[in-house]
């Protein structure tokens, strides 16, 4: 599976980049940002892993501008930046996991792994009222026009979607889309709906995202008052 690598670090970059081989990956490394841009443009990558603290632009805007771009695979952040907000922000950026330097190896191939699991085709279509989601591909769609979902929100999407009219919790969005207890923190599923909800409004879906105080969302199809 081809991954980028963005890390502005080079002893570091490197040496994730051997560690990952020895796990049968095959990494692109880059140490800025613009070459990101232009690695992206040029391959289809299975996953990103990128650093914020890059020399020529802010990590933040590279991920803004691949994900304008088009890139729907998901991006593992590396930063120091460990706040709530900072989270928030980068995942309100389209980033789909957070991992603080330092790191152990072991928890990043772990937590790659989790990503691309999430992406692995492993159920059939999937229907509810106007929306179609393709889990082999991750990609939704409304009416025929196609939704630009990142993987968190593919993730969400999908399992309202296997789940239409019935409630869930922000512990299962966590658990099916974190397999990493300390870093689960319901605010990224807040990201994540509010997210979704912007672009199925934006499609003029009929289905819309109900939340339901304490106990967690639902997929129910809008009614006109």
């Amino acid at each position: 599976m081809p991954l980028l690598l963005v890390e502005d670090d080079r002893e570091l970059a490197h040496g994730l980049s051997s560690s990952l081989a020895q796990s049968d990956y095959v990494t692109d490394v880059v140490f800025d940002g613009r070459s990101a841009l232009e690695a992206c443009a040029q391959t289809t990558y299975d996953l990103v892993v990128l650093d914020l603290g890059l020399p020529d632009m802010d990590g933040l805007e590279v991920l803004r501008r691949l994900r304008k771009a088009g890139l729907t695979a998901p991006v593992l952040i590396l930063t120091a930046r460990f706040d709530l907000d900072d989270r928030v922000l980068g995942l309100d950026a389209g980033g789909d996991d957070y991992l603080a330097k330092p790191f152990a190896l072991p928890e990043l191939e772990a937590r790659i792994r989790a990503l691309l699991r999430r992406s692995a085709p492993n159920e059939s279509q999937l229907i509810f009222c106007d929306i179609v989601f393709e889990p082999v591909s991750k990609q939704a769609s409304v009416r025929g026009r196609e939704l630009a979902l990142t993987a968190a929100e593919a993730s969400v999407l999908s399992l309202l979607m296997r789940r239409p009219r019935r409630v869930v919790s922000k512990s299962q969005f966590l658990d099916d889309i974190y397999d990493h207890a300390e870093e689960k923190n319901s605010a990224m599923i807040e990201v994540f709906v509010s997210r979704l909800r912007r672009k199925l409004a934006d499609a003029q879906s009929q289905v819309h995202i109900r939340a339901l105080r304490g106990l967690g969302y639902r997929l129910d199809e809008r009614v006109d008052e």
